[in-house]
């Protein structure tokens, strides 16, 4: 079901390449995207599933990862309804023995990446995944939905001194599901330490 459009708007962003201390994670020309839903109070998750249920946001989620490879947990490979099409899913685990089917393995965010060899990366959750990689992302494509929902599992909002908002799409309730918006993070522009960084 489709959702009426709210207010948009769109500024200049900066996408930061700069170095990550002398031990680079990826290429120059990797950029690293957290996808993830949020709900007002930090809620993203309740017993290993999403505590909502919003269509327009999976279409949003397949736009995002179609084409890309996903890094992920092995809780949240275990929680997808099957493999995504058209999309690699690597696993980051700690269990050397652990195998799933169509999933590659990866033991280390270094490892993970490497193995994606993509201009382009996503880490799709969960809370401890997008901890291990937030300090090397460029940008964050949060859904923001607007309720205080039940869950057990919490993240943080970007931290404004780190993250700079560069777009959002407000969604109004409808049809008995929450208002919601997708909301498009980029690195503070004090961060890119290039004037090729900032595209």
């Amino acid at each position: 079901m489709g959702a009426s459009k709210g207010s948009a708007r769109t500024q200049d962003g900066c996408r930061d390449r700069s170095n990550i201390g002398p031990n680079r994670m990826t290429s120059p020309t990797a950029e690293i995207l957290l996808i993830l839903a949020r709900a007002d109070n930090g809620v993203i998750g309740r017993d290993g599933d999403l505590p909502w249920r919003l269509p327009a946001d999976l279409r949003h989620f397949k736009a995002l990862t179609l084409g890309h490879p996903m890094i992920m947990g092995r809780k949240t490979f275990d929680s997808l309804p099957g493999l995504l099409p058209g999309r690699r899913h690597i696993v980051l685990t700690r269990d050397s023995a652990w195998r799933g089917e169509g999933a590659e393995t990866a033991h280390s965010p270094r490892d993970a990446i490497a193995r994606a060899a993509s201009p382009t990366v996503t880490v799709i959750g969960g809370a401890e995944i997008y901890s291990l990689f937030l300090p090397f992302s460029h940008r964050i494509e949060l859904t923001e939905v607007h309720v205080d929902a039940e869950g057990d599992t919490r993240i943080a909002y970007p931290d404004p001194a780190d993250w700079r908002e560069v777009a959002r799409q407000d969604h109004p309730a409808e049809n008995g599901r929450p208002a919601y918006s997708f909301v498009t993070f980029l690195r503070a522009a004090a961060h890119c330490q290039r004037p090729d960084a900032c595209l």
